[in-house]
């Protein structure tokens, strides 16, 4: 007797219509969680943002205690992390790190005097453009 000789298609894997039902499983599924992930890259951005710009503003204070002014906006917030004219009164750096890029890869915008107080610190926002409705500023 030939008991399951000839007949190894069982046993070999999976047919095209297997695989190609998987695939589409798998294809509504990322398009189903795709947006939801996105959604919290660019919320989680926007919070890294946030931070940075209050590590910014603390830096900022102990330089306004030390020197009796912020930095212009010609020294800009490289006085944070360097002497801006080797002035006696600096005692730098005000940052645990070096000067922070924003997290779209961009520098902070900082302008003193400010139009909003006595300084406008801000990040561009993902489009990196100043003035759009993504961008993160410090006086909201």
């Amino acid at each position: 007797m030939n008991l399951g000789i000839g007949d190894h298609r069982s046993e070999k894997g999976f047919s095209l219509i297997e695989l190609i039902v998987v695939l589409v499983i798998l294809g509504l599924l990322a398009a189903v969680v795709a947006p939801n992930v996105y959604k919290k890259l660019a919320t989680g951005k926007d919070q890294i943002a946030k931070i940075q710009i209050k590590e910014l503003e603390g830096g900022l204070q102990l330089f306004s205690f030390d020197m009796g002014r912020y930095p212009s906006s010609a020294e800009g917030l490289d006085a944070l992390v360097r002497n801006p004219g080797n002035n006696d009164a600096w005692k730098g750096p005000y940052l645990a790190k070096d000067l922070p890029k924003d997290p779209w890869g961009h520098s902070y915008v900082y302008h003193c005097p400010g139009m909003h107080g006595d300084y406008d610190l801000y990040s561009c926002g993902a489009d990196g453009v100043d003035g759009g409705d993504d961008d993160i500023c410090s006086w909201k």
